[in-house]
């Protein structure tokens, strides 16, 4: 599978917007986008060009892919699941996308950023209802028990990203047991639960043209 390479610094910059891509970097004072607030290549007092509106539901669209690691056809068809699905697209999509197994454990805070649960579950580190999911895009339910797997437990990052994760807001849809290295879905995402720094309409907008 494709996967991203370059600086992920520099997708902050260029969406304008911390995407947490960088695990404890991204809220310390290290995070480029606190020191440099301006598109890669793009001076602070250079010129710019007023956004037109493709370019306003490109920027968001681009935003929400990044943010949780998809490439264009895996966004594209999230978006047709969701078109498919009953209720409000918007929803479903920021649903679907809250609900895949590598995001819920970045979500829990058994990784310090969505491409480290990736790897996790790749590498197949995590439990959900006791058995082995190495699929990182497989879709969590209510109710099931996500788990790190007892020969995991000492590996170092899990450690430091629930220690890290203690001072961070916590997600009331999820319930973690970070003694157990175990949590919970409680119940799916609810419209005030999901990410709130993304547009769900403008990303409607973009494929509806």
């Amino acid at each position: 599978m494709a996967r991203y390479l370059r600086s992920k610094c520099k997708l902050c910059r260029r969406e304008g917007t911390k995407l947490f891509l960088k695990g404890a970097r991204c809220y310390s004072n290290k995070c480029s986008l606190e020191r440099k607030n301006n598109p890669p290549g793009e001076q602070k007092k250079k010129f710019r060009r007023k956004m037109s509106d493709f370019g306003i539901h490109l920027r968001e669209k681009q935003k929400a892919k990044r943010m949780y690691g998809l490439l264009e056809k895996q966004f594209k068809n999230y978006f047709k699941k969701a078109e498919k699905m009953k209720g409000i697209t918007g929803e479903n999509l920021l649903r679907l996308l809250e609900t895949r197994l590598d995001n819920v454990v970045f979500r829990m805070g058994f990784a310090p950023s969505r491409n480290a649960a990736r790897q996790l579950v790749n590498h197949g580190h995590i439990l959900v209802d006791a058995k082995k999911v190495d699929i990182p895009s497989y879709i969590v339910k209510q109710g099931q028990c996500i788990e790190i797997k007892d020969k995991s437990r000492q590996i170092p990052i899990i450690h430091e990203s629930m220690e890290s994760h203690k001072s961070l807001d916590q997600f009331n849809w999820l319930e973690v047991h970070a003694e157990e290295f175990k949590g919970y879905v409680k119940n799916l995402p609810t419209k005030d639960q999901l990410p709130q720094e993304i547009d769900d309409r403008l990303i409607i907008e973009f494929y509806s043209k």
